[in-house]
């Protein structure tokens, strides 16, 4: 995976790969501009080869979509959501980093992250009408599972209410818990 958010990073690999200069592939894609998404991918993978990430790589650039970074901090991710998941959001990563000072908070996949050297412990994401909450080791779930009733409980994510009074206690057990896994 490229660490440069800017997906033209992708080309060089592109065009050493598949054997061709980029204008050739911006002409394929000129070509196939009417397709969907998937079939866009589905076209490069099955005619050319193309890995999963050159593909979206080049099928996100054609759409205008240039850089896969939306959100350099915390304050410009909580800008984009609505106001009542942005406190909610807030609140829950203050409680955790009050207990557990060292974790840096960082933006990763777009959404907003609580990580301890290089493993990423906690992650928080919103939807329309809920946040995800994800402790990074699905065996914390599990151990959890008791503790969760009343949430809607995923393989590595827990569903919260937009306006959820956040439970400290819980979340600062789940994160201990992740990081004495580790």
């Amino acid at each position: 995976m490229a660490t440069n958010p800017d997906r033209s990073s992708y080309f060089p690999a592109i065009e050493k790969k598949y054997g061709q200069p980029m204008s050739h592939w911006f002409g394929v894609m000129e070509e196939i501009s009417d397709l969907k998404y998937a079939d866009q991918m589905a076209y490069l993978q099955e005619n050319f080869g193309f890995s999963r990430a050159h593909a979206n790589a080049l099928v996100l650039y054609s759409r205008g979509n240039t850089s896969s970074r939306r959100f350099a901090t915390l304050a410009d991710y909580l800008a984009a959501v609505d106001p009542v998941q942005a406190k909610t959001v807030r609140s829950i990563l203050q409680a955790i980093q009050a207990k557990y000072r060292d974790l840096e908070l960082v933006i990763a996949w777009n959404k907003p992250m609580l990580k301890q050297g290089g493993a990423y412990v906690f992650g928080v994401s919103t939807a329309k009408h809920h946040i995800l909450i994800a402790p990074f080791n699905p065996d914390v779930i599990d151990e959890f599972r008791p503790r969760l009733e009343g949430y809607e409980v995923n393989k590595k994510t827990i569903r919260v209410p937009s306006d959820w009074k956040v439970d400290k206690k819980l979340l600062t057990d789940m994160v201990g818990a992740c990081l004495a896994e580790d």
